[in-house]
């Protein structure tokens, strides 16, 4: 019987697949028009600023008891995310959400999972000074670097002037804006080559942008919108989402919605890191969110069948 069963999957997974339309031209033409990446008039892209940026960026320094880098939380093999639930701080500290990718962090309008930072530069600040994080102090982390001569070299060379709170933030973000991720067998789809994707994620992608209706919050190339929305994703009262920021209760839970850019590498997922894989993810929107009342509209049962979820997952494994 469970053999019969097997079979019968695999024959409707087979005809799934082999009956999925041909996307729009204008659908693929949006998804391959990438935006212009905006640069601040004060820091614009310079190769010696970016290398001083990352060599910050991985480097211990930054912390207060010089134990965890910005690489610590952004590793490069999680696509710049983490795969842990929540990343330990100094001392071991645990905050409360799990670390985003920094893949293509350099479009973003604003920063934090409730949008309360205006810009790159300014989202530096945020983990250094973060008490559950680097829990340092710009002003003596600049004292630190200017003690180094190769640092204060660095950027006397790089920005003629010495580390400071303005030079430290800009060198980071430059290098920060230098994490793009455009090839993929994705993006090359959508560039023209039919053959980059096989027919499964094909189906996927046809899910994604019909039944499923993914790209009402993950559209564009970049894959997301930059709303703000509950996802039908557990709550905890100990983080109120947009509301810690705009203190209106009509935010309360609400995050940004993510990109899904190298999304198979960074596990665990949503805000709290609290769905352990894509398949948890999946389920999870298919069934309409675990049920609470602060569940936005748009989130509602999916109703796709076993062979769609796996054509769906393997549609992501492509970005």
């Amino acid at each position: 019987m469970k053999d019969i069963l097997r079979l019968s999957n695999l024959v409707a997974f087979i005809v799934l697949v082999s009956c999925a339309p041909e996307p729009s031209s204008e659908l693929l033409s949006e998804l391959a028009t990438w935006p212009q990446m905006e640069y601040p008039a004060d820091n614009e892209p310079d190769a010696q600023k970016i290398a001083l940026g990352e060599r910050l960026f991985f480097d211990p320094i930054l912390s207060v008891d010089s134990s965890i880098s910005c690489g610590s939380c952004h590793k490069e093999v999680y696509g710049f995310a983490d795969d842990v639930a929540i990343s330990p701080g100094v001392e071991g500290r645990l905050g409360k959400r799990n670390s985003p990718s920094l893949l293509n962090v350099g479009y973003q309008p604003y920063f934090m999972r409730e949008g309360g930072v205006p810009t790159l530069e300014m989202q530096v600040l945020v983990p250094v000074q973060e008490h559950s994080e680097m829990a340092f102090n710009l002003v003596l982390l600049a004292q630190r670097l200017n003690a180094s001569a190769a640092y204060k070299n660095d950027f006397l060379e790089a920005f003629g002037d010495s580390a400071t709170s303005y030079t430290i933030t800009r060198a980071i973000a430059q290098y920060e804006r230098t994490l793009v991720q455009d090839l993929s067998p994705f993006d090359e789809y959508v560039r023209g080559d039919n053959g980059a994707l096989s027919a499964a994620a094909k189906r996927g992608f046809e899910l994604f942008y019909g039944k499923a209706g993914c790209d009402g919050c993950h559209s564009g190339p970049l894959m997301t919108n930059f709303g703000f929305y509950n996802n039908g994703t557990q709550i905890s009262t100990d983080d109120y989402g947009r509301a810690e920021l705009t203190l209106d209760s009509a935010d309360f839970y609400l995050f940004k919605v993510p990109s899904l850019r190298k999304v198979t590498l960074t596990a665990p997922y949503m805000h709290d890191g609290s769905l352990a894989s894509i398949q948890d993810v999946l389920e999870q929107y298919n069934q309409g969110g675990v049920g609470h009342n602060y569940t936005s509209d748009g989130i509602a049962p999916l109703n796709l069948n076993e062979s769609e979820l796996v054509a769906l997952e393997e549609f992501l494994s492509t970005l």
